[in-house]
């Protein structure tokens, strides 16, 4: 057993990363066989990267793979899945089927790698359908450079093919941008390209020229050439303030295997492949990875409290979006390894507060909403920072594959969506974001405020930077006054009741804005004669069915909820979901029901059937039913 080490490998190093390289294949072939799916030939193909990264440049503990020095692996190119596997499971001198557990519910052997469900927690992030791994790479490497000040590197292993998604491009922009010499990403050009893809060297070409022409230090070898590999991966780490780009092209696969992308090789064949491969096999030494620096810092990013209560006055007006600013440079001085993300929107989202108070901790991603997300999945692993991310709302569609990515990652981010609703007012409807409730009560587990003021924004922001898996902050443009003492409780999943009576006729449910309108509606509705109850939500996901039902039932089984939001996915369906099982309960739903338009917030609240009138004829229509 020998420890590899140095830029040039001895003989006898350079043929065990071939032997090693061989072995993974057959891992790999015999995985996809036995799985009846898979792409054999990709994994073949880069395996001798795979070999050289994990057995003679990635420094790690193979026992303790999510240990903090160790250097971090992104695989983008996920149908190489297989081929990671077979490597961990190598690192860990384990063979047979734990190189390929099995793609069921209960097992190991997932199509992509996905942290919270590879053995031991290998992945850092869960690249889905090629495209979003480098973005996840670049953040790991911001942390480890920037906030960490680490020696760990990280490595990300891309198919030519996904360098054409817009986020690759959005990633080497901001690698370059933020001088991250700690990162290497490996294209690795193949036989089966794109469709309709010119040949592999005219690839291998377009990919160097790109990475060039982004500022990255480029490095073009043979991918079966396991010296030349371990030359180039070592050069990348002499270079500084630029990141590495390694093309390596990989054009071989084993006779017998050729043309299988997408699909195993069939069982009658493989047995021939596999046996061709050991025979390549020369010896069965092993490789021991080095050891990694132990100079990261110790992190603990639970329990996050903030040094004192909100500072704001009842009455006071803020716009709840200027408040989440605030809040998050508060969050700054109380935790330090919190982190803000923005995308050149942070004079509007108001995250140039936090910037301007921690500015070592503000990452500018420019309009790369989908980069920018990404950025932050990969900022937040491992619990190394509490991520927040700031956008308008509606630019988060942008990202919706990194956001459900994020959470098959059980990613513990936080994304703050403001300029949204009807009522962001003059500046019109590209930028107002009426989808993004929809979008977010779609993925597993994401907790979704709401806050209606700016205490309870504070109180959001503190419960999302210590609540596990996505959060997602909505957050407007209008200023309204805050209904909260400093010291009101707010809890994930509790709503509360802010207006009531002993003669309630009805209950009314809004957040954000439209809790001020049924605020306002209920007064006037009192000045005539008539008792609502008004709910304010907090969180709409998940959703404090118990408060609703009980108060529901208490004002003769009327609701209305009201909401700056298309009627679809949004608060009134939520609330509609929870009382499904209650027949006696009716609601009566007020949104949006059509695209917007420019206007003054106040004019268009009314225009959409949002206002105190409307909730008010609202009323009065279902007690006369």
């Amino acid at each position: 057993m020998a420890t590899a080490k140095g830029p040039n490998p001895d003989a006898e190093t350079v043929q065990v990363l071939r032997d090693v390289a061989n072995r993974l294949r057959i891992h790999s072939i015999r995985a996809t066989c036995a799985w009846g799916s898979g792409t054999p030939a990709a994994c073949c193909s880069a395996a001798d990267v795979v070999s050289v990264l994990f057995f003679h440049t990635m420094r790690y503990r193979p026992a303790e793979p999510r240990h903090p020095a160790n250097d971090r692996f992104v695989l983008s190119q996920a149908p190489a899945a297989p081929l990671i596997a077979a490597a961990w499971a190598e690192a860990g001198h384990r063979g047979g089927e734990e190189a390929y557990p099995a793609r069921r519910t209960d097992g190991d052997g997932q199509g992509r790698p996905t942290p919270p469900r590879l053995p031991l927690a290998r992945a850092d992030a869960a690249p889905g359908w090629l495209g979003p791994g480098l973005g996840a790479a670049c953040g790991l490497a911001f942390a480890g450079k920037y906030l960490d000040q680490a020696s760990y590197r990280v490595f990300c292993l891309l198919g030519d093919g996904e360098a054409a998604a817009g986020s690759v491009w959005e990633a080497l922009a901001f690698a370059a941008q933020y001088n991250l010499d700690n990162l290497v990403a490996v294209f690795h050009v193949g036989l089966a390209g794109p469709s309709g893809a010119a040949s592999p060297e005219q690839r291998a070409h377009a990919c160097r020229q790109r990475s060039e022409a982004f500022g990255w230090n480029t490095y073009s070898v043979d991918g079966h050439d396991v010296e030349e590999l371990c030359q180039a991966f070592w050069q990348a780490a002499q270079v500084k303030n630029k990141p590495t780009a390694v093309i390596a092209r990989a054009f071989q696969v084993p006779e017998g295997a050729e043309g299988w992308h997408g699909k195993p090789v069939p069982q009658e064949k493989a047995e021939a492949v596999i046996r061709a491969i050991e025979s390549r096999i020369k010896t069965d030494l092993r490789l021991t990875p080095r050891p990694p620096a132990e100079d990261p810092p110790q992190v603990h990013v639970n329990h996050v409290k903030m040094a004192s209560p909100p500072a704001y006055k009842l009455g006071e007006k803020i716009a709840t979006g200027k408040a989440s600013g605030v809040a998050l440079a508060k969050l700054g001085h109380a935790h330090k390894r919190v982190v803000v993300l923005d995308s050149d929107t942070k004079n509007s989202t108001f995250s140039e507060i936090f910037k301007k108070e921690h500015p070592e901790r503000f990452v500018e991603c420019l309009m790369a909403e989908q980069n920018m997300v990404s950025v932050a999945l990969g900022c937040a692993a491992r619990g190394r920072t509490i991520a927040f991310a700031s956008a308008s709302a509606a630019l988060f569609t942008r990202a919706f594959d990194q956001i459900r990515l994020g959470a098959t990652s059980d990613s513990n981010v936080n994304l703050i969506g403001s300029h949204c609703g009807v009522s962001f007012g003059e500046d019109g409807p590209y930028q107002m974001a009426l989808e993004d409730l929809a979008m977010f009560r779609s993925i597993p587990n994401c907790t979704i405020f709401y806050p209606s003021d700016a205490v309870s924004t504070e109180h959001a922001v503190r419960l999302a930077a210590s609540t596990k898996g996505m959060c997602f902050i909505r957050t407007s443009r209008t200023e309204t006054a805050v209904i909260y003492a400093p010291h009101e409780h707010f809890e994930v999943g509790k709503a509360k009741v802010i207006y009531h009576g002993a003669h309630d006729k009805i209950t009314v449910i809004g957040a954000g804005v439209t809790l001020h309108e049924a605020l306002a509606a209920a007064d006037d509705l009192f000045q005539q004669g008539i008792s609502v109850r008004v709910i304010d939500l907090f969180t709409i996901k998940p959703l404090d069915a118990a408060t609703i039902i009980y108060n529901a039932k208490a004002t003769g089984g009327r609701i209305i909820t009201v909401e700056d939001h298309y009627r679809e996915g949004g608060l009134g369906e939520a609330v509609c979901a929870a009382v499904s099982g209650e027949p006696d309960i009716q609601v009566h739903r007020l949104a949006v029901t059509e695209p917007s338009r420019s206007g003054k917030p106040g004019e268009l609240l009314d225009v959409f059937g949002l206002s105190a009138r409307h909730i008010i004829a609202a009323v009065k229509y279902n007690l006369m039913s």
